[in-house]
């Protein structure tokens, strides 16, 4: 058994078809009399739009094919969809469908009754679509040539099943040209003006609602517990004392245009790891992926995100402007390349971190502090040495993504002695610079800060070994969150330093 049928014998919860004649009428006498169940795909079946899906798969794998795809459009959009669709590789199996519309179409198939997948897609996505699920009798699509949509796909309906033959499953407004055709109507996570529309029509009609949250989906993507290690910003704030009113606000401007500049990567990053993400046990619940935030809908606020990021920055300065544009272009560049190549990627997010302190260090006109710099590259190394190793000492898909990077779990060893190492000489430089006369003039109690060094000592090796056993999350941020320990340990650290400030 396919998948798609194994999970639509799996649906359960929802009215049954045949239960509200006055709305849906009588099935078993529509089935009776070869009325086909239509179902479209976009939007319907699919918790996604194939020509987004299939563009962003071209522009992945080859992104000059989406030139000659823009050539195609000359000959009209069935032409794009047939030019994206050849070069596009995508894999039905991972793709969202609706589990409500595989639900209604189990119990018409379960009544004896025929069913049709039909939609605007090319024919060789509906085709792979229809050939994975298995619960379809026949396809419809689109050719090259004719673009199956609106008034073109209610003529074909009524030339393949006659006028009142099917009852056609839709969400969109094109969608209200097919309906007056149909027996009945089934509408999916239609907007409310369609809904209505719809109900206008004289046709038995049945409404199965949106299930979308989209902007719980766009807060969800954009990962605010991530914006935590931005919180670097203000490490040089605290290190200079600078806390008149000016230097707070550009400190805080800077954490807020980093944090956006950060949510556009993880957005750019979830759109170009699509596939990759569905065919993850944990990772396909993502909005992107599971289907909750549209495709385009992730672009938009993608670009939302980075002109958000670019304006708070610039207000600062265009010093700033320029820091956290690198720091996108970094950030995209470690997506799309740098995190394929085993070391370069570990080197990559020790910069990215540091990067977060140089934010703060232009914001608030600083000077640069060479004690500072050199303790977080030593401290991020480590820290991404131990994602890596947790990546690697974990079961099934961790270790294959780890592998996918260049390693392999014979270097589980070396990236333990670096996660150590690296750590550790992390720890050396903060105690050496607790007895500079700049950290004596700063800071009233410094022996505070030397106290830190055995907490985060303590810190460090908890998180290495947590690692190697396998036992950490693969973001080691979410793992200090999530673990009782090691939050004891980063509070404790929080409140020594505050105190070194403050006394």
């Amino acid at each position: 058994m396919s998948r798609g049928a194994d999970a639509i014998t799996k649906v359960t919860g929802l009215d049954d078809f045949a239960a509200h004649p006055e709305r849906v009428g009588d099935t078993g006498r529509m089935i009776a009399a070869g009325v086909v169940l239509a179902v479209d795909l976009d939007g319907t079946l699919l918790r996604s739009d194939m020509l987004h899906e299939t563009l962003l798969a071209a522009a992945h794998a080859a992104p000059m094919t989406v030139v000659r795809a823009g050539l195609a459009l000359r000959r009209g959009r069935a032409a794009l969809k047939a030019e994206l669709a050849e070069v596009s590789a995508i894999d039905p199996a991972g793709l969202p469908y609706d589990a409500r519309v595989l639900d209604e179409i189990a119990r018409w198939r379960a009544a004896g009754g025929r069913t049709a997948l039909v939609t605007a897609s090319d024919a060789r996505i509906a085709g792979a679509i229809a050939a994975h699920l298995d619960i379809f009798d026949e396809v419809h699509s689109s050719d090259g040539d004719l673009n199956l949509k609106g008034e073109a796909k209610r003529r074909h309906l009524e030339a393949a099943f006659g006028s009142g033959g099917f009852v056609y499953v839709g969400d969109s407004a094109a969608d209200l040209a097919v309906w007056p055709g149909a027996a009945a109507a089934i509408s999916v996570g239609a907007a409310p003006r369609v809904r209505r529309a719809l109900d206008t029509l004289g046709i038995p009609a049945r409404h199965i609602g949106a299930d979308r949250r989209p902007l719980r989906a766009m807060l969800r993507e954009m990962r605010p517990h991530q914006w935590l290690k931005n919180l670097l910003v203000f490490l040089p704030l605290l290190a200079d004392h600078a806390f008149d009113t000016g230097s707070v606000l550009a400190a805080v401007a800077a954490f807020a245009a980093l944090s956006m500049m950060a949510s556009a990567g993880y957005v750019a990053n979830d759109l170009l790891d699509l596939e990759d993400d569905r065919n993850h046990p944990r990772k396909r619940a993502r909005p992107i992926a599971s289907g909750e935030l549209p495709i385009a809908a992730a672009v938009g606020l993608c670009g939302a995100l980075v002109l958000a990021g670019a304006a708070i920055a610039l207000a600062v300065s265009p010093l700033l402007l320029g820091l956290v544009v690198i720091y996108l272009a970094t950030t995209l560049t470690y997506s799309v390349w740098l995190k394929r190549h085993r070391l370069i990627d570990i080197c990559t997010l020790a910069a990215l971190y540091t990067l977060r302190i140089a934010a703060g260090t232009i914001a608030i006109a600083a000077e640069p502090s060479v004690w500072m710099f050199a303790f977080s590259l030593f401290l991020f190394f480590s820290l991404a040495a131990v994602k890596r190793l947790g990546e690697l000492s974990g079961e099934g898909t961790g270790a294959r993504a780890a592998s996918r990077r260049g390693y392999t779990p014979s270097d589980r060893s070396v990236i333990m002695q670096m996660a150590v190492s690296s750590g550790y000489v992390a720890v050396l430089v903060l105690a050496l610079y607790v007895d500079e006369a700049r950290a004596r003039v700063n800071f009233g109690e410094p022996w505070m800060l030397w106290a830190v060094c055995p907490v985060l000592l303590a810190w460090l090796s908890l998180m290495v070994m947590e690692a190697g056993r396998g036992e950490m999350h693969d973001d080691p941020i979410v793992h200090t969150l999530r673990d009782p320990k090691s939050r004891w340990l980063i509070l404790a650290m929080g409140a020594l330093i505050l105190g070194a400030v403050a006394l």
